[in-house]
């Protein structure tokens, strides 16, 4: 007997069916959405009967139905994730999504794969299906390093995934064979693997085999402020907390901006998470960019010399995947009295910033600030999404191999006899430099010679992002041509 009461002769399940539950539709009346999964899991276990010798009596697979709750669900679960041989997810974008299904992953994982035989080379006892399509959605590392080949399940199954061929009539004979293929795989993979019953786990301890949000989906949110112990003698601390993430400028309206935020980042479809600045400011300048970010900035900060120096660092380092947002209540006496001061401080801090950056951006408020909780809430939509579209063209490969040269009509001429060149024949028509005889302008290598000035509307560096224009610090986004409009703006058709 083994430390979880399995014996060692016993028949282990073929497989485990690991799924993302989804949750049922608000609607009255709404059918369970977990239906189809469990029609799977019988037409599965059927199917494998059919290709085994299971005996009478014997779990053929096991597919949890207990929606994660309680002790006894989580040592069930660790009881099969460390017998079962072959583990079989369901791809879809919530299952990637779901920390339970990344646990599941890992403890499948953490036991040793050994090939039957040694003409066998396979090294995994993973089966994936595709439940939903997956085409618009990168697959996390562990999920990606499989090799897999989907498309043997069928053409249809490959387009659709497993549920849409199960819900419509249309599929039924591409769902058959999507079915007797995957249960064949499962049954090949547990003959060709040797997977050794592993030990229980401590499963609501495991670590999730994915990276659950995909980097553009996050959004980092992060505040410079005081906290109500570091203040300056004449500033209320009405308006702050305990943490400096406690800032809530607006008072008494909302709640505390930052938790606002996060509110509107949902809303958008991101996963924000707060921080504050002083933790995320030399990643941010460094060029350590885990996701899009925002900054909520405090003016009254600004007074700390220590603080202007970061906010002056951060805006030097050109980070634009980091929008800035700076909340400055119009209703606030104080704030009123230091605008004139706090507001030369944000200026002179943020001078690039400034300089890519056009009042509609900042809303209705202008430059000067975004002066109630409703300009905010018109702004940072559009920061949001700028930092996110800035961190995408940020990350976004490079070509492998570079374009091809263009036609050059000096090479064509000495191609066609014309004699150009080191022969002797006489000057190059089309050399500026030498005709000029000033050694400045671009130079045949392409290489800049060091003597040369760009000419007024040249664009030099940056050909790779699209948030920059022939301005040589960075765009602000409202060129017609990135696709975004000025608020209140039109936008391209």
């Amino acid at each position: 007997m083994t430390d979880r009461g399995w014996d060692e002769d016993d028949t282990r399940p073929y497989f485990f069916l690991s799924y993302a539950h989804t949750p049922k539709a608000g609607a009255r009346g709404a059918g369970d959405p977990n239906h189809w999964v469990r029609q799977l899991y019988r037409d599965l276990c059927e199917a494998v009967l059919q290709l085994t010798t299971v005996p009478d009596g014997v779990p053929v697979g096991f597919m949890d139905e207990s929606m994660h709750q309680g002790e006894l669900w989580a040592d069930r679960l660790s009881d099969e994730l460390a017998s079962c041989r072959v583990f079989v997810p369901l791809y879809s974008p919530r299952y990637f999504n779901s920390v339970p299904c990344g646990q599941e992953w890992h403890a499948f994982t953490r036991r040793p794969v050994y090939p039957a035989n040694l003409d066998s080379e396979r090294t995994s006892g993973i089966v994936p299906v595709l439940w939903a399509p997956m085409s618009r959605y990168r697959l996390p590392k562990v999920a990606s390093e499989l090799q897999f080949n989907h498309a043997s399940f069928g053409p249809d199954y490959a387009t659709e995934g497993l549920y849409a061929l199960m819900k419509l009539s249309y599929f039924r004979s591409a769902y058959e064979l999507a079915v007797h293929r995957l249960a064949a795989r499962i049954v090949q993979v547990a003959e060709e693997t040797v997977i050794p019953i592993g030990r229980r786990l401590e499963f609501n301890a495991l670590p999730s085999a994915f990276n659950v949000t995909a980097p553009t989906k996050q959004l980092r949110i992060s505040v410079l402020a005081y906290h109500q112990g570091e203040l300056p003698a004449d500033r209320n601390p009405d308006y702050y907390g305990e943490r400096r993430t406690d800032w809530h400028p607006y008072r008494p309206v909302g709640s505390p901006i930052a938790q606002h935020a996060v509110r509107l980042a949902r809303q958008l479809g991101f996963q924000p998470t707060v921080h504050e600045f002083d933790d995320e400011v030399e990643s941010i300048i460094g060029g350590n960019a885990e996701a899009p970010g925002l900054l909520l900035l405090d003016r009254w900060a600004l007074r700390d010399p220590h603080r202007r120096e970061l906010v002056r660092r951060f805006d030097r380092s050109d980070a634009t995947w980091v929008s800035v947002l700076e909340p400055w209540n119009a209703d606030d006496p104080e704030c009123e009295e230091q605008a004139g001061e706090l507001g030369d401080l944000s200026d002179d801090a943020l001078r690039i910033t400034r300089r890519a950056s056009r009042p509609s951006f900042l809303g209705a408020a202008g430059p000067t600030g975004l002066h109630s909780l409703e300009d905010f809430d018109d702004a940072l939509p559009r920061a949001a999404m700028k930092a996110k579209y800035a961190f995408e063209g940020r990350t976004r490969a490079e070509p492998e191999e570079p374009p091809p040269p263009r036609p050059s009509l000096r090479d064509a001429f000495r191609r066609g006899g014309g004699g150009y060149g080191p022969d002797g024949s006489g000057p190059d028509p089309f050399d500026e430099d030498r005709n000029q005889g000033n050694g400045r302008g671009a130079r045949d290598d392409g290489h800049r010679d060091p003597g040369h000035r760009d000419r007024p509307g040249e664009r030099t560096g940056h050909r790779n992002d699209p948030y920059r224009e022939h301005d040589p610090y960075r765009d602000d986004g409202d060129d017609p041509d990135d696709g975004m409009a000025p608020l209140g703006g039109r936008g391209n058709r």
